[in-house]
C-alpha cells in the first residue's frame, strides 16, 4: 500500500501521516511504579520474594528457634533429611552432634547476611562518594583516586584477603573490613565514570551558572542520576561479597566456630559428603539460591531504572521473548 501526500486548501502538498509503530514506548510506563513493573515480571518478583524471605528469616528466625540450633543430642545424630517422626525442626536432618540443619541453616542466615550485607554498604558508599568527587572535579583529583583504585584492583580480592585473614585473627570484623577495602573501586570507577559525563550536561552548567557550589550540584543532580546504576552494580556485589564470605569460611580462615555460616557448615559437612551428603548440600543450596535470586532482581532493576529500556518491561511475555 503506498501512502500518497494529500494537499491542503491552498494546494500545498502535506505528507502523510504515518500510523504509529508497533515499537512506540507506551507514555504510562514513565509513571509506572515500580513495585507494579516488579509484578508484571515472574521471574523477578520470585527473585525478589526470595530475598525478603532470606532477610525476614535472617532478621527473625533465630529469635523463633532459640536454642535448637545449638542443642545436641547424640542419640539422632545423622539424622536423614524429609522425615518427620523426630519433629519438624529435623526436616532436613541433623548433623554428627544431632543438632537441626534447619535451625542452623537458619541461623547461619544472619552471620551471612551481617557479613556480606555491612561490606556492600561501606564500600558503595564509600567508593561512590570518592568516584562523584573525583569525576566531578577532574584533575589531580581524578588522577589520584584512579591510581589508588588500581593500585587495589591490582592484587586479587580473594588472595588479598586470605593473606590479610591469615596474618591476623580470623573474624566477622576483619573479614567486613577487607571485604570493603577490595570492594571499594568498583563504585569508584562507576561513580567517576559517570560523574565525568554528567559534569558536562546542560542542567549541571544552568546550575553552576545560578551559583551553586560543587557540593550542591553533586548532591541535587548528580547523586539522583547515579543511584540507579550504583544499586545494580550493588545488587550483583552482594552475590561476590556472599561467595566471597563463604570461599574464606570454607578454606578456614573466615567465620569461625561457636559462629556459624553457610560457608563454614559447607565446610564442616565435606568429610560427610558419602555418608551424610545434606549436611553440605543444603546450605549450599541456600547460597546458590540466594545469589541466583540477587542476580536475576539486579538485571530486572537494571532495565527498569532505565529510562530507554524501561517500556520492555510493559510488553506483553510473548513479544519480550520474541525481542530476546
Amino acid at each position: 500500500m503506498t501512502l500518497e501526500a494529500s494537499k491542503d486548501s491552498s494546494g500545498v502538498p502535506v505528507p502523510p501521516v504515518l500510523p504509529p509503530t508497533p515499537d512506540a514506548a507506551p507514555s504510562r510506563t514513565t509513571s509506572m511504579p515500580l513495585w507494579r513493573l516488579l509484578l508484571r515480571d515472574r521471574v523477578a518478583t520470585i527473585a525478589a520474594g526470595i530475598l525478603v524471605l532470606v532477610f525476614l528469616t535472617a532478621i527473625f528466625g533465630p529469635m523463633l528457634v532459640g536454642d535448637t540450633a545449638t542443642r545436641q543430642d547424640l542419640d539422632r545424630s545423622n539424622l536423614a533429611p524429609f522425615s518427620l517422626d523426630t519433629g519438624f525442626m529435623n526436616i532436613l536432618g541433623t548433623d554428627p552432634l544431632g543438632r537441626s540443619m534447619l535451625a542452623r541453616l537458619i541461623l547461619a542466615s544472619r552471620t551471612t547476611l551481617s557479613v556480606a550485607i555491612p561490606a556492600v554498604i561501606l564500600s558503595g558508599i564509600i567508593g561512590s562518594i570518592i568516584g562523584m568527587w573525583a569525576g566531578y572535579h577532574r584533575g589531580w583529583r581524578e588522577t589520584a583516586a584512579m591510581r589508588v583504585a588500581d593500585v587495589i584492583m591490582s592484587f586479587p580480592s580473594l588472595l588479598m584477603a586470605v593473606v590479610v585473614l591469615y596474618v591476623f585473627s580470623p573474624s566477622a570484623a576483619n573479614i567486613v573490613l577487607i571485604l570493603t577495602i577490595t570492594r571499594i573501586p568498583i563504585y569508584l570507577r562507576t561513580a567517576r565514570a559517570e560523574s565525568a559525563e554528567l559534569r558536562s550536561r546542560v542542567f549541571v552548567d544552568a546550575a553552576r551558572t545560578f551559583g551553586a557550589g560543587s557540593g550542591a550540584v553533586i548532591r541535587r543532580h548528580v547523586v539522583p542520576i547515579l543511584l540507579p546504576t550504583l544499586l545494580t552494580v550493588a545488587t550483583l556485589d552482594f552475590c561476590f561479597v556472599m561467595l566471597a564470605e563463604s570461599s574464606l569460611s570454607f578454606l578456614g580462615i573466615g567465620i569461625q566456630p561457636p559462629d556459624i555460616s553457610w560457608g563454614l557448615m559447607v565446610s564442616q559437612g565435606r568429610t560427610y559428603l558419602q555418608s551424610a551428603w545434606w549436611l553440605s548440600f543444603f546450605p549450599g543450596l541456600a547460597i546458590v539460591i540466594t545469589t541466583v535470586s540477587a542476580t536475576v532482581l539486579a538485571a530486572w532493576a537494571r532495565i527498569a531504572t532505565d529510562p530507554a529500556q524501561r517500556w520492555r518491561l510493559t510488553l506483553p511475555r510473548s513479544k519480550r521473548k520474541a525481542r530476546r
